[in-house]
């Protein structure tokens, strides 16, 4: 997605950014899939410190020992369907957004400002796939949370929506934007800017290249850019798991309730969780991006805007 100078700016059509949503939305579909059980250790810590005090491999085997092996898994549906949606949004929207930057202001001037079309294509694309998650993303909280409340993603949404209102899907949304966006953000440009240093450091040119080398590189700023989106995200991230789980009070605004969590949390307490986070959005992140690129060839995509 970075590096080399092109001599043109490609061209794409609706099917080459249909292309890069499908390969968007495996990538973040199966990465997010196999670390609901990381993901599900995650949030037990961020919602009951006091109980899951042991860290992260013995939160693992308390999970096992009081709930079963199964109990790893819970949310896995709504984690597969949220994410694919979210990671079609969130890739797709990045190569579009930047296209038209890029159009908009032409190359010369464009590569002087990469870094804030990496944020601002980051950012919009993000946006729009908050809007897809939160749903989902507001199911499996609860399920998690709460593994008496529903069997499934179905049931679960169902009694959510009639329960609570559809409007209560989006009770976490103002959160999920401020972990998103600053995740989606560190995530995509320091990504960008690692690669363009890995490939600057190699005397090889770029497309002379093998595909081993590539993914290698792909793997190595992709765990870069995971850890810097995990932790600059992290906060937001607790704040989310408590703000699905907690009823607001009669008349209280989503904004009160947040301000209220926000308070109970503290700094420290903002930050729970965080080195499993690190495990899961690090392997993840690497992952994702390596899929992605390997998908792109496969779906014969032409090649990313490169500033």
């Amino acid at each position: 997605m970075t590096t080399n100078q092109p001599k043109t700016i490609p061209a794409y059509t609706v099917g080459d950014y249909l292309s890069f949503a499908a390969a968007g939305a495996v990538g973040c579909g199966a990465t997010h899939g196999a670390m609901t059980p990381i993901d599900v250790v995650k949030t037990r810590i961020q919602l009951e410190p006091t109980v899951y005090n042991k860290g992260m491999i013995g939160s693992f085997r308390q999970i096992i020992g009081t709930e079963g092996v199964g109990a790893l898994l819970t949310g896995l549906g709504p984690t597969i369907l949220g994410y694919s949606l979210q990671g079609a949004f969130k890739f797709g929207g990045y190569e579009l957004f930047k296209k038209q930057f890029v159009d908009y202001l032409g190359y010369d001037t464009a590569k002087q400002y990469k870094n804030s079309i990496y944020i601002g294509s980051s950012a919009l694309a993000e946006f729009f796939a908050d809007i897809a998650l939160c749903p989902l993303e507001a199911t499996r909280i609860r399920l998690v949370s709460q593994p008496t409340f529903a069997n499934g993603l179905v049931s679960g949404f169902t009694k959510i929506a009639s329960e609570e209102g559809i409007g209560s899907f989006y009770n976490g949304f103002t959160p999920i934007l401020f972990k998103q966006i600053p995740y989606n953000i560190a995530k995509f440009l320091v990504f960008e800017r690692a690669a363009e240093a890995i490939y600057g450091s190699i005397s090889t040119p770029k497309n002379q290249l093998s595909s081993t080398t590539t993914t290698a590189v792909n793997l190595s700023a992709g765990i870069i850019a995971g850890c810097a989106a995990a932790i600059v995200s992290q906060p937001a991230d607790t704040l989310l798991s408590k703000v699905n789980k907690t009823k607001k009070a009669p008349g209280q605004s989503t904004l009160g309730l947040l301000a209220q969590l926000a308070g109970q949390l503290g700094f420290k307490g903002s930050f729970a969780g965080l080195p499993t986070r690190l495990v899961m959005v690090g392997t993840l992140t690497s992952l994702q991006f390596t899929i992605y690129g390997s998908l792109k060839k496969s779906l014969n995509c032409p090649p990313g805007v490169e500033l």
